[in-house]
């Protein structure tokens, strides 16, 4: 029995499939390392260069700008306001999850940690700013997947300020953000081309996925493995999309694959979606409760931004605690 399934997973076509979706898996966790038992230690380093490469290809469709955010008529009856907020489940296969709806993209903020040296729980977050939702945000400095939080990668703007920048102002840098008028950008941008743009809040990550209401993944193949995943889009009036999908816990969820995500958001009216960061820094918090599973045993984890909704955004007291700071001196593995 051990020859037969050694040949059908090494040999066959639709063992070889499922040897590179694990591979893929492996590679989103902290043990990416496993992924060359296998597929081979050449073969994985040149996957990972294809994702990128491929992350990069998606960032160059050049934007429609279909989005337009609708505004008040106040010469016509009003209707119904709508919530700041709505949550609602969603699933797959071998995953559940929660897409949140904000439908005023102008009430979203990227929130920091309240004080330097570590980063901050996204519940804490909500709770110290008085937010009424939030979601984890982007990636961070994370060594031997044990980091303190506290380094972003990349850069990091709030309230049209950049608060952190680990490059130069002429360096690219996969983003996700939304600019003054509420519409959502994603892609590779220098830091000086999203000031000129009036970018107000934005992080690095990647890749988007979405563009101009046409999904990028392909295939399941292409949708770098299954875990668990945080991911933003913007329909056609504006309306702001959060995928919360749950992983790791097996009899509840596994994980979904962006290519999953991206049905979901396509399903949903979206016309522009980007990944956030994922894995164990998934989570989904309203009214001050957790409301998805986080798949690290010991909860939430600590990070350096989160998006946040307010019901009044301009009041929230968003402090930056890497002013002054030298990226190049912050130890991300001292807590």
């Amino acid at each position: 029995m051990g020859m037969i399934f050694s040949f059908w997973f090494f040999m066959t076509n639709s063992g070889s499939n499922l040897r590179f979706l694990m591979a893929d898996t492996l590679i989103t966790t902290q043990h990416r390392h496993w992924a060359a038992y296998l597929i081979g230690q050449e073969e994985l380093e040149r996957r990972v260069n294809r994702y990128w490469q491929q992350f990069d290809n998606f960032a160059e469709v050049k934007d429609q700008q279909l989005v337009h955010v609708s505004k008040p008529d106040n010469s016509v009856k009003p209707v119904e306001k709508k919530p700041l907020v709505e949550i609602e489940p969603i699933s797959g296969t071998n995953f559940k999850g929660h897409l949140m709806i904000v439908n005023d993209p102008k009430k979203l903020r990227i929130a920091v940690p309240g004080a330097p040296g570590k980063g901050e729980k996204v519940s804490s977050m909500v709770k110290r700013l008085g937010a009424e939702a939030g979601v984890n945000a982007g990636g961070f400095v994370d060594p031997e997947w044990m980091g303190n939080g506290f380094q972003p990668t990349g850069l990091v703007i709030s309230g049209g300020t950049i608060f952190y920048n680990d490059g130069g102002m002429n360096t690219a840098n996969h983003i996700v953000g939304i600019d003054k008028d509420g519409r959502m950008i994603a892609g590779k941008y220098k830091p000086t081309e999203l000031l000129q743009m009036g970018v107000q809040e934005a992080v690095t990550f990647a890749p988007r996925f979405i563009v101009n209401g046409v999904g990028q993944i392909k295939n399941q193949a292409d949708g770098w493995g299954i875990a668990p995943r945080t991911a933003m889009a913007q329909k056609e009036d504006g309306t702001i999309m959060f995928a919360i999908i749950d992983g790791r816990k097996p009899g509840h969820s596994i994980g979904a694959t962006l290519f999953d995500i991206q049905k979901i958001f396509l399903e949903h009216g979206a016309v522009t979606a980007a990944n956030l960061d994922g894995g164990s820094s998934t989570v989904l918090v309203h009214d001050n409760k957790i409301i998805n599973r986080p798949s690290s045993e010991y909860g939430e984890r600590f990070l350096p931004t989160a998006w946040l909704v307010f019901d009044n955004p301009k009041s929230a007291d968003i402090r930056n605690i890497w002013q002054g700071l030298d990226p190049s001196k912050i130890d991300p593995s001292k807590w």
